[in-house]
């Protein structure tokens, strides 16, 4: 568990030995500012351009070694031509991919320039963050690494025009990344290491950054009547937890909080409707939404955002125990309403409902937004690209798809409608809680809609993209982080004061 990079931002130099990197385009000419440096190896990207058929693409390389005529060991060229699809460049993508091709090296200096102008100092963070996201690890319970395997510390430099300017944006870009980490971590965790009140514990470190933390334990939640979320907890020897977080940040203290609610089902058997063998070992992950909330405060608290906001998680084992739920048990939710349990395995809405429930009525905020690996069948739908999105509030939904774009971490927009409640009536209480294989996820989402009143919200399904979703040029890691970015950028755009 590691990231072994430090970085910096400097004026642009002469290349200072290790590996040195720039960008171009279909002209093959880096940028305008280190040309000069370059001056004498520009024969030589030419010549290996043409020999390589390298036509300066984006997110394509070319790696010259011992270059004739510059003070570097190698010379990394990076193509930066987009095609007509892309119409700007990811600058956290390009920190990731050049991080994953400067790979061993000690010591790399980036000439930080676009090959028709200069880059802003936000582009330039961007970059940085996109590095330092590329370059973590979860190695902590490896003991046999071998010495070629280990992660080499890396001093990464980028040249910069606005020295000043790329310092100031990376202290957010910085908070967010130690943010994504946090999730990382939690995500990657093994489930006899993070049980819920060990989570909590790690949440609860927090109140470091001035983060409020209340942790509700089960004579607490059995006080307020949370018979949901304590009925799929019953069954496992650990005990469940609440934790709610609190970030005070905005000028007015009195001001409304926004709100996200994460699942955090520390492990997920499937309780009486086992689940398979196979593939169980990645219900670990079945906690990504609350690990993703988590990071989130994280990222708040560390750059100090102007907002009032909450995270709330609910934590639990759904295992198979002789106190589990069965199907055909009724349930009360904190909400009053019962809940027939048709399926053990579908747990996380049972989670959720009370966690939903208890933050809209005690806190009533601006939005809730929650996050949960819910359903096989966004997978189906989505596939591992995107996270399913339903809301009750068209201007949230557009601003989270917003954020997505402007992110990478994009939702897609999926239906809501009283059509399908009838799903998921019960004949023997208030609602159930799987409706069957037709409409998995928007029945889900129907459920959950259910214990939110009026309150603008938001439920994103991320079993797609929070856990074994495929390598990116920012994520090599099992467990994503997916989420931290995406609604940092949201409260940033739209609801810091």
């Amino acid at each position: 568990m590691s990231d072994p990079v430090t970085s910096a931002f400097a004026p642009f130099s002469a290349p200072r030995g290790g590996v040195y990197v720039v960008f171009v385009g279909a002209s093959l000419k880096p940028g305008p500012i280190p040309q000069k440096y370059l001056a004498r190896a520009a024969d030589q990207i030419a010549k290996a351009a043409k020999a390589a058929n390298f036509l300066g693409k984006s997110l394509t390389f070319m790696d010259l070694l011992a270059p004739s005529g510059i003070d570097c060991e190698r010379l990394l060229v990076i193509g930066v031509e987009r095609d007509k699809e892309k119409k700007t460049t990811d600058f956290a993508e390009l920190g990731g991919f050049a991080l994953g091709k400067i790979g061993k090296s000690k010591n790399a200096t980036v000439a930080f320039a676009a090959p028709d102008g200069e880059w802003d100092a936000d582009a330039a963070a961007d970059f940085m963050l996109g590095a330092h996201l590329r370059a973590y690890r979860f190695d902590k319970y490896k003991t046999k690494v071998k010495p070629e395997d280990r992660p080499q510390p890396l001093h990464l430099t980028i040249d910069v025009a606005n020295v000043a300017g790329a310092q100031a944006a990376a202290g957010a870009r910085k908070a967010v990344a130690s943010g994504v980490e946090l999730a990382r971590n939690l995500v990657n965790e093994p489930p006899n290491v993070l049980f819920p009140v060990e989570f909590a514990a790690r949440a609860s470190e927090l109140k470091k950054l001035g983060v409020q933390i209340d942790v509700l334990d089960e004579k607490a939640m059995s006080k307020l009547g949370m018979g949901s979320l304590l009925g799929v907890g019953q069954g496992s020897s650990r005990e469940s937890r609440v934790v709610i977080m609190r970030w005070n940040g905005a000028g007015n203290k009195k001001a409304k909080s926004v709100a996200f609610v994460g699942k955090g089902v520390c492990f997920d058997t499937g309780g009486i409707s086992i689940k398979s063998a196979a593939g169980m070992e990645d219900m670990k992950g079945d906690m990504a939404g609350a690990a993703c909330v988590t990071g989130l405060m994280q990222a708040l608290a560390s750059r100090k955002a102007k907002v009032n906001a909450i995270g709330a998680i609910g934590l639990v084992e759904n295992m198979p125990g002789g106190d589990a739920i069965r199907p055909s048990d009724i349930l009360t939710s904190m909400s009053g309403q019962t809940i027939e349990i048709i399926n053990t395995d579908a747990e996380g809405r049972l989670v959720l409902a009370d966690v939903l429930w208890y933050v809209q009525d005690k806190y009533k905020p601006v939005f809730m937004v929650d996050l949960a690996t819910l359903t096989g069948a966004i997978l189906v739908a989505l596939g591992v690209e995107q996270a399913g999105l339903f809301s009750n509030n068209d201007e949230l939904a557009a601003r989270l798809v917003e954020a997505g774009l402007a992110t990478g971490e994009k939702v897609w927009r999926m239906p809501l409608s009283k059509a399908y409640d009838k799903i998921i009536d019960s004949k023997f209480a208030d609602v159930k809680n799987a409706g069957g294989r037709h409409a998995g996820a928007i029945t889900a989402a129907q459920f959950l809609q259910r214990f939110v009143n009026d309150v603008p919200w938001a439920h994103l399904d991320i079993a797609g993209v929070g856990m074994a979703s495929p390598s990116t040029e920012i994520n090599q890691s099992w467990g994503s982080g997916w989420g931290v970015r995406l609604l940092d950028r949201l409260v940033a755009d739209h609801y810091e004061k």
